[in-house]
Parts: structure tokens; sequence; C-alpha cells
């Protein structure tokens, strides 16, 4: 579904991501890393944030590197950014129906918004507040409510567990597999590796902005070095 070739991306004169390359089919994916790996720099490139200094990254088998970030929404994929970038004096309300500001399909916009609602109740009852009185929890799942306002094919989720208390991840993580369950593939970027594996059908380790390990999740569980330096165990 999503793939990378050769992908290199730089900062001025460092790069960031170094010769990557990696496939991802439908369902739950992830790549998991430490902070300052890369990893975020590749979910801005793949979203059109960020412009590669080469490579390519294709999308259905159709190169999307180049295309502006509305074009790439345009064509199934949005971007749940890292840090909860809600817009914090439009409501609730507001922040969900600006998700769908490239959609026409009234009757359908109106049954993702009452979808999401039933999904996230609490963001039904907040929907006239602000979206900077929301807790951590409640503005993550606003940003993620407002990416599947998009009718994306594919979600680009950078850290959705970063700054949670245990129970709100665990919470985190049965949406993100009924986001799934309603037919969207999710690309997932997680420090925590451990949520992260446990979603996932396939996984990719990134270190220092090359691709160290990829197999299945659940095999990649096991294994040494990940247990010791991403596990913790």
């Amino acid at each position: 579904m999503i793939e990378l070739k050769n992908l290199v991306v730089h900062y001025g004169r460092v790069a960031a991501v170094h010769d990557v390359s990696l496939a991802f089919d439908t369902g739950i994916n992830c790549i998991i890393g430490s902070n300052g790996a890369g990893k975020t720099t590749i979910m801005r490139s793949i979203s059109g944030l960020i412009r590669p200094s080469s490579g390519d990254i294709l999308f259905e088998g159709e190169k999307i590197d180049g295309l502006s970030p509305k074009a790439i929404v345009e064509r199934g994929i949005a971007h749940v950014p890292e840090g909860r970038h809600v817009f914090p004096e439009l409501s609730v309300d507001e922040n969900l129906k600006i998700g769908a500001y490239l959609r026409n399909d009234r009757a359908a916009i109106k049954r993702d918004y009452d979808n999401i609602c039933s999904v996230f109740p609490r963001l039904a009852e907040r929907r006239k507040q602000f979206a900077n009185t929301l807790s951590g929890g409640e503005q993550q799942m606003l940003v993620i409510g407002r990416a599947i306002m998009a009718a994306p094919k594919l979600i680009l989720m950078d850290e959705p567990s970063m700054g949670l208390s245990p129970v709100m991840v665990a919470k985190m993580a049965d949406v993100i597999r009924a986001v799934n369950q309603e037919g969207k593939s999710v690309l997932l970027v997680e420090q925590n590796a451990n949520v992260a594996l446990g979603l996932s059908v396939d996984a990719a380790v990134l270190e220092q902005g090359r691709i160290s390990l990829r197999g299945k999740a659940a095999d990649m569980k096991d294994d040494e070095h990940v247990r010791v330096a991403y596990i913790g165990v």
C-alpha cells in the first residue's frame, strides 16, 4: 500500500534519513525507534510536508513524492502529527469539520461525524468546547477524529501514545484497532514499542536514520535487541 524506495531526506546538510526502503501492505503496521531516529521525518515526507532529497514514495503504486500536502490528502492519506496539533481556539465540532474540507459528500460526512462521536463519546459531550480546554487524551482523540473526517485510506499516526497515562494508552490502542476495523489502514511510528508491536502486523526498526530490522511484529517482540533496546526487557 505504501512503499519507500531508497529514501534520503536532509535538513540542510544533515541527512536525517539514509537510503530507507520499506513496503507495508494494508492493515496496521509500525516503525519503531528512539527519539531522533528519523521516524517523524519519514511521516512528514509521506504526507508532503518535507521534500525528500532523493528516492521515491509510492502509494497504491503511484508516485506521490513531490505532490503538495493537499494533493496527498486527496489521494487518501491523512496525517495525525506528533504533539496533538489541534486548532486551539476552535470548538471540537469545528476541528472535526475542518478535516472534511476537501469533501463534498454531505451524507457521508455526516455519517463519519456521527461515527466519530460514537467511537469518542467524550468528544460528543464536549463538541462545543474550545479544543484547548481538552485534556491531552481528549486532544489526541480529536486529531484522530479530524483525520478520519478526511475519509482516508491510510492514516499516519506519529507517536499517538506520547504523554498519555497508561489507561489512556490502552484506550488509544483500542481506538486504533477500531479505526482499522472501519477499513482504514494505519502506519504508526512509536517509541512505545510494546504498544506498537502489539497492534501491528509488520514492523521495522529505525536507528539513526537507517532500517536496522524488519519483519513480522509478533516475531520482533521476541528479538533480543528489540526487547532490550525498545521494550526494556
